[in-house]
């Protein structure tokens, strides 16, 4: 064996290897191989307990954070209420305390009743079910032996999973495409229901047995689903549909969520009801015999499957496809589609495009042109950020997107209110061009300071002074040893300049003029600075917008309080730095303030306040508490600033948006809370938001980072 195991996260399980239907194009029955019919009919206890054993040892051993088994057939249900819970038992038992379990059934539904849904809400298992449109579409091949349909029967299913006591069960709806059918009839059959996903998965076909071509078009497949996708868009796109959501991702340089598009190292391995491993099912419409292994779980680890050449054949990404793919301009979004759909018998093997070639080609290239999904590419450092291994680079990034946003805002601001915000605007806006022209750095320092932002959007949104602009330009330009005196606004005898410190004056209100010897007088009172091993940053207790962290800011600090920030701030940053070296790399490059807080925000709203520039923390007598405080706020910060540059959800899911700061705040605190029960908790988060269905394709990249962190 060569190269580093990659471990098998997805695992098929065979619990009963006949069907109640007869569907005329499954896979298993219909084509070239034909193994089943040599198979026990329903999986022993014995393989049972030899699977649940082999999957929690390889997760073990890999340190998985979840791994998915997915309950199949033939038709599963077949195997009973007792033999399911049995299966369910076996595996929660063996990977209790190893890493999360995501257990789910396929099933055609025509048997599924409250007996299986109990049992399944007892273990938690997310049920799929396969039906192809409306009674039309569906009858054409879904029909029990004697002939009859199975429309109805599903249909029962359905409306029963779809309670509200069952409706958290419910996984989404799995469609065989047949371009005879009527994609719209097909598509408006299938929203009605209220999936909460929808997989359309092209017929299992190979150069041998090419897939149907009516009336020989080019590329009926692409045609029929870009009808679907359009009809999708008109509707609001009610629901995930994970093959035109698997595209955008991509598109966008974000992973695959099917195995039938995208690099992404193959990482299924097959169960069959005797105990044998096999590789992915869809094999099985190549030639007799190509999904084996010779392999099981009595005598073999997952470890030795994983380096079946069979399967280490779809782990090469790029370097694994043929030539024509390798060339093709969507090879990052195909893939090379389905590693079966590859197959010729004239020695080429699987070393060929796929039979769909064209077809996904076409709609790739469509759905990017109604999209526009290639242009959103992730910012580079992206993934580093998502899995914590290096946050200075997308820290670097980010900072000079914040700083773009920032400038768009004041542009944005100068044109709304400029022409009537009055002389001291006026100045202060031609100072700042005047700086930017003479020297960037300067413009970039305004533009980076972490409450700009903050002040823009509410001058925007609710009226706050525009004459807080004189006072960050003031700031940048009295820093830089301006000799020309600048203007600032006074308010209570105080002109205050951004992130430097407080300057008394001789006047009450209304504006002055600064220079800059003032800043070493006695009227000069800076804000608190700590240095420590490689962390500089300004205690900010005076800023007038610093108050946006979801709890209220602390009064001016005492010269006590001053002082239990200098002590406690070095052991807390010397913390991070043990625990979380990536992290630390991140805020020493990106933190600039840390404004005091008069108590702990609250931990349930994505609160982001300043970005990563600036750190909103109550300050308490714990070196740990304030370290965890502080990587927390700077982790929220960071996915304030990621929103600036890639849309991760739904920003109208609420929910979504805060477990997604949360999750990814506490998948880095928990390397300094040493709490395991901690730990179980981010984990179960994890799982939590992985399945929310608003995540976008770089949000579902994201969450899976963080998975990778845990």
């Amino acid at each position: 064996m060569t190269g580093p195991t990659v471990p098998l996260r997805q695992l098929v399980l065979k619990v009963h290897s006949r069907c109640d239907l007869a569907c005329r194009h499954c896979y298993i029955y219909e084509h070239a191989d034909q193994s089943w019919s040599s198979r026990p009919r329903v999986i022993s206890q014995e393989t049972i307990s030899w699977t649940a054993l082999r999957l929690a040892e390889h997760a073990k051993k890999h340190q998985l954070a979840s791994v998915q088994v997915i309950l199949h057939g033939g038709e599963p249900l077949l195997a009973g209420p007792a033999r399911l819970r049995a299966i369910c038992e076996a595996l929660t038992t063996e990977l209790r305390g190893v890493c999360d379990l995501d257990l789910r059934i396929h099933t055609n539904a025509v048997q599924l009743n409250e007996r299986h849904l109990d049992l399944f809400a007892e273990y938690g298992v997310r049920v799929g079910i396969s039906l192809d449109g409306d009674q039309a579409a569906n009858d054409r091949f879904r029909l029990f032996a004697n002939g009859r349909s199975s429309y109805d029967k599903v249909l029962r299913a359905l409306a029963l999973l779809d309670q509200d006591r069952y409706r958290h069960l419910y996984a989404g709806i799995l469609c065989t495409i047949d371009v005879r059918n009527d994609p719209v009839a097909v598509y408006d059959a299938l929203a009605d229901l209220r999936p909460p996903r929808i997989d359309f998965l092209l017929p299992h076909a190979t150069w041998d047995e090419p897939p149907l071509r009516p009336d020989g078009t080019d590329t009926p497949y692409a045609d029929w689903l870009l009808t679907i996708h359009d009809r999708w868009s008109e509707r609001g796109r009610p629901m995930p549909v994970r093959l035109f959501d698997s595209v955008v991702s991509t598109l966008g340089g974000g992973p695959s969520l099917t195995e039938a598009l995208g690099l992404e190292a193959a990482d299924v391995v097959v169960v069959e009801t005797d105990g044998t491993y096999e590789q992915a099912d869809s094999l099985k419409t190549a030639y007799d015999g190509a999904p084996v292994t010779g392999k099981d779980v009595f005598r073999h680890t997952l470890d030795e499957v994983a380096h079946h050449p069979g399967i280490a054949a779809r782990q090469g990404g790029l370097n694994d496809l043929c030539d024509q793919c390798r060339a093709c301009p969507v090879v990052r979004s195909c893939g090379g589609g389905l590693f079966a759909h590859r197959y010729r018998s004239d020695g080429t093997g699987f070393d060929n495009p796929s039979v769909f070639c064209a077809d996904l080609k076409e709609l790739i290239q469509s759905i990017d042109d109604r999209t526009g999904a290639s242009a959103a590419r992730p910012i580079e450092g992206f993934d580093a950020l998502a899995d914590g291994s290096d946050e200075g680079t997308g820290v670097r990034q980010l900072a000079r997107v914040r700083q773009d946003v920032t400038r768009g805002l004041l542009v944005a601001l100068n044109e709304e209110i400029g022409p009537g915000a009055g002389e001291l605007w006026a100045r202060s806006w031609q100072l700042a061009l005047d700086l930017g022209q003479r020297d960037g750095a300067l413009l970039e320092q305004l533009l980076s300071h972490p409450y700009t932002r903050t002040w823009a959007v509410r001058c925007l949104d609710e009226g706050a002074s525009p004459a807080h602009l004189a006072s960050l330009v003031a700031a940048v330009a009295l820093e830089a040893g301006s000799v020309e005196p600048v203007i600032a606004p006074v308010g209570d005898g105080v002109a205050y300049l951004p992130g430097v410190g407080s300057l008394r004056v001789q006047q009450a209100g209304g504006s002055a003029e600064l220079i800059g010897h003032q800043l070493s007088g006695p009227d000069w009172e800076p804000l608190c600075r700590i240095r420590c091993d490689g962390l500089d940053v300004a205690l900010d207790d005076a800023d007038p917008y610093r108050d946006c962290f979801g709890a209220p800011a602390a009064g001016r600090l005492t010269d006590a309080e001053s002082e239990l920030w200098r002590h406690v701030l070095p052991q807390a940053w010397a913390l991070i730095r043990k625990a979380l070296p990536a992290v630390a790399v991140g805020m020493a490059q990106g933190v600039r303030l840390i404004t005091p807080l008069a108590a702990q925000p609250d931990p349930e709203h994505f609160v982001p306040g300043g970005g990563f520039g600036a750190l909103g923390v109550h300050l308490v007598p714990d070196a740990e508490a304030v370290a965890v405080d502080l990587v927390r706020a700077f982790r929220l910060g960071v996915l304030d600033a990621l929103l600036d540059a890639c849309d991760l959800y739904d920003e109208g899911d609420t929910r979504t948006g805060a477990l997604l700061g949360d999750t990814y705040a506490r998948a880095a605190t928990d390397a300094l809370r040493h709490d395991e029960e901690s730990a179980r908790r981010t984990r179960a988060q994890w799982a939590e938001l992985s399945a929310a269905g608003s995540l976008t394709g770089l949000g579902r990249r994201f969450v899976d980072g963080i998975g990778r962190s845990l």
